[in-house]
């Protein structure tokens, strides 16, 4: 599998500057970690949000969203959102700001 380096690189500059910030090959994908936390990633042409447990419902609810069904299992406080849902950097920054709460609470 392979990543949308597009998406990567927008990602990339909203997290430019931050502390801690570092990047893995996961997943066939990217996987971004805060802190050595997941935090988001991309996979495909997908961003991959770590919402966390609380944040997951809420998650679903909003369009373009599933979960995080990797192995056959959906993984409880990850979802994907698609390339609809952050079209513009306004969209792709609210996804990114919520993953960074969420890792900034682990």
């Amino acid at each position: 599998m392979a990543y949308d380096e597009k998406l990567a690189g927008r990602v990339r500059a909203l997290l430019k500057g931050r502390r801690g910030i570092t990047e893995k090959k996961m997943f066939g994908g990217l996987a971004i970690l805060c802190s050595g936390k997941m935090c988001c990633g991309v996979l495909r042409e997908d961003l991959v949000a770590r919402v966390g447990a609380d944040g997951y419902e809420k998650a679903l609810a909003r369009p373009h969203v599933r979960p995080m069904d990797f192995t056959g299992r959906p993984m409880k406080g990850y979802v994907y959102v698609a390339p609809a849902a952050i079209r513009d950097k306004r969209a792709l920054k609210r996804w990114v700001d919520a993953c960074l709460a969420h890792a900034d609470t682990l």
